[in-house]
């Protein structure tokens, strides 16, 4: 069965791209969310990275009144467990998992792919990158939870085992608690992967500092794939 793939808002470097970036926006959000954060991550010349920012169809989402927006998937209740549709955020896995494919398909390695995801965005980053069976470069969480721990640890990859992931949190957000990034943290911990942990102090959303060193890590696990 082929499914049309998402539509996507694409920043090109000014050089052929050797590597991709897939980047999932929060609820309600667009593809455009962190299109202005490219230049600001600083990245060498020397590294053209594409960025890909998918746009989630929109759906009616129960804790909003069912008011239809863009949403990876539903959430039913925001209490800490979040209560969320597991079927729908499987769904918005496999059109992922689709854009990876695509830009295999286009030349780039998925050794030189990183997925980065925020708040519900960062869900399905989560459970594409760890359940994904090719080795992908890293993965960028941000303000966000892991929503599908038990379904993890069934189809954890042999691929992505030692993937790089940096986790980013606000220790004043009150949309996804601090609480929620640390549960993640150790469930990888306890899964024997070695996520690095940033804290900022900020609520949901980016900071200057939290972007910069963003550009860092991608720098790094991009050029040292390279090496």
């Amino acid at each position: 069965m082929t499914e049309q793939l998402l539509p996507c808002v694409e920043v090109e470097p000014s050089q052929p791209a050797t590597a991709s970036v897939i980047w999932l926006h929060g609820l309600g959000a667009d593809g455009h969310d962190f299109e202005p954060v490219v230049p600001a991550l600083n990245l060498p010349d020397s590294l053209p990275v594409r960025f890909v920012f998918p746009n989630a169809p929109v759906q009616p989402v129960t804790v909003n009144g069912g008011w239809e927006m863009p949403a990876w998937y539903d959430i039913l209740e925001m209490k800490l467990e979040r209560k969320i549709d597991v079927q729908g955020l499987l769904h918005s896995v496999s059109q992922i998992e689709a854009l990876i494919e695509r830009e295999i398909a286009r030349g780039i390695p998925s050794e030189r792919i990183v997925l980065a995801g925020f708040s519900q965005g960062g869900a399905v980053a989560y459970h594409t990158a760890l359940c994904y069976g090719k080795p992908l470069a890293g993965l960028l969480t941000l303000s966000t939870y892991v929503a599908t721990a038990g379904l993890i640890k069934q189809h954890q990859s042999d691929a992505n085992r030692a993937i790089p992931i940096a986790i980013h949190h606000g220790s004043e957000d009150d949309v996804v608690p601090i609480a929620l990034g640390v549960q993640a943290v150790e469930l990888l911990q306890q899964l024997a992967y070695q996520p690095q942990w940033h804290r900022w102090p900020v609520d949901h959303g980016l900071c200057l500092p939290e972007v910069e060193a963003i550009g860092i890590w991608l720098t790094n696990i991009l050029t040292m794939e390279t090496n």
